[in-house]
């Protein structure tokens, strides 16, 4: 198969006779001539006396400059289910992307050529994405099980960059960086539109989207053995690393990053309920800290002004905040965009809900002759609990219901 951008060699017909491919292993290489042959027939040695599944093995080719794809196009004629593919441009993150595209297999998943993982953890690994328990599996060299000898140099970068994603983009898994991974193909169909990066951050950000969309995660503690002869450039990949956690935070915060989207795909229709039970909590939570604070500014308006100034203007500046914080931390809207329309629309649900409580109180005075404070304000507050029920079905149903991108 050829394209504008890869070259696939390898396929043919007594490998891809299996009714069911079970794992495609994708090995990323860049410039590896001299270690290529031994490691791929470690894999594929491995694989064919130990795997109980069907495989392939694909050698992803990140425009290598020597002859590292001449070599793999032996590989690919000389071993049975192992193939050899082409990518025009470097990248790890790019080749991965164009090999589990293209595939064929249930399980996709990938290692890194040094084979630093022992690869007795792969059936571990893949195990509990065939049996439908996790949708991603890692393998982790920071849990408590896992034996691994490297440097201290790279042990502290390695902890410090995954406390650093504990930090800023909230994430639980222990270990985003290790060259062992696996996900399920229709998984993966999900999150690579919605992945931007091309190189090493392209494993995070892979893990962050699937765990933000709600996917389970296994971890699986593994041997590693650190690859004294890896040129991987520390300093430039952490400087990518930073920019693209730096990236996710902004395009998560402000929405731009499809997760509800991906969410609704993963199970359609099946959040509706826990969705507005979650907006519920939090319009209730804004609601209260809102209905304290209109009725603490009405109070002391009240000891200069009329009761219907009073009520408006309380009311007023209570609204504008109370918009802006179910806009953000209900609805998930963020950012700039369509924040006046909101606004609008905000104030034109405080009108009706003004009315309601306006209305509240001229009934009250027109009923009791000289109403005291407490009696003002038990109506109004009667008035803000309907007032504050209507609030919600309007912003849901109508002021935020098509932009909502992070929780709806």
């Amino acid at each position: 198969m050829t394209t504008t951008l890869n070259r696939r060699v390898g396929l043919r017909p007594d490998a891809a006779s299996v009714d069911v491919l079970v794992l495609e292993i994708v090995v990323p290489v860049y410039n590896e001539e001299r270690d290529l042959g031994e490691c791929i027939r470690r894999l594929h040695d491995y694989l064919t006396t130990e795997f109980p599944f069907s495989f392939r093995i694909t050698i992803a080719d990140n425009a290598s400059t020597d002859a590292t794809w001449p070599r793999a196009e032996v590989l690919a004629a000389e071993l049975l289910n192992v193939h050899a593919l082409h990518v025009d441009a470097k990248g790890r993150g790019r080749a991965l992307r164009e090999a589990w595209t293209q595939s064929d297999a249930t399980i996709l998943a990938y290692t890194d050529l040094d084979l630093s993982t022992d690869l007795n953890a792969l059936l571990p690994l893949v195990a509990p994405l065939l049996s439908g328990h996790s949708d991603v599996a890692i393998g982790s060299r920071l849990t408590r099980n896992a034996r691994v000898v490297r440097g201290p140099k790279r042990e502290l970068i390695s902890r410090a960059y995954n406390t650093l994603l504990h930090a800023t983009l909230s994430t639980r898994f222990s270990d985003a960086q290790c060259g062992f991974k696996a996900i399920r193909a229709d998984r993966a169909r999900l999150l690579l539109p919605h992945i931007e990066d091309s190189g090493w951050f392209f494993d995070t950000e892979l893990l962050v989207l699937a765990e933000r969309s709600g996917m389970r995660i296994h971890e699986v503690p593994v041997d590693w053995v650190d690859d004294l002869d890896s040129r991987v450039d520390i300093v430039r990949t952490a400087i990518g690393d930073l920019k693209g956690v730096a990236r996710m935070s902004r395009g998560l915060a402000t929405g731009r990053i499809p997760i509800t989207e991906v969410r609704e795909q993963l199970h359609p229709g099946g959040t509706a309920k826990n969705r507005l039970l979650a907006q519920g909590l939090r319009f209730a939570a804004i609601g209260v800290l809102s209905t304290i604070a209109y009725l603490v500014l009405y109070l002391l308006l009240r000891a200069a002004l009329p009761a219907q100034v009073s009520n408006a203007i309380a009311l007023l500046t209570t609204a504008v905040g109370n918009t802006a914080a179910n806009r953000c931390y209900t609805f998930g809207v963020r950012g700039s965009g369509r924040l006046v329309r909101h606004q609008a629309q905000g104030l034109a649900v405080f009108a009706a809900a003004l009315l309601l409580t306006s209305g509240s109180l001229a009934a009250v005075h027109a009923l009791v002759n000289n109403p005291g404070r407490l009696v003002e304000v038990g109506a109004l507050l009667a008035a803000n609990l309907i007032a504050t029920l209507m609030r919600f079905v309007l912003l849901r149903n109508w002021v935020f219901r098509a932009t909502s991108g992070g929780t709806r």
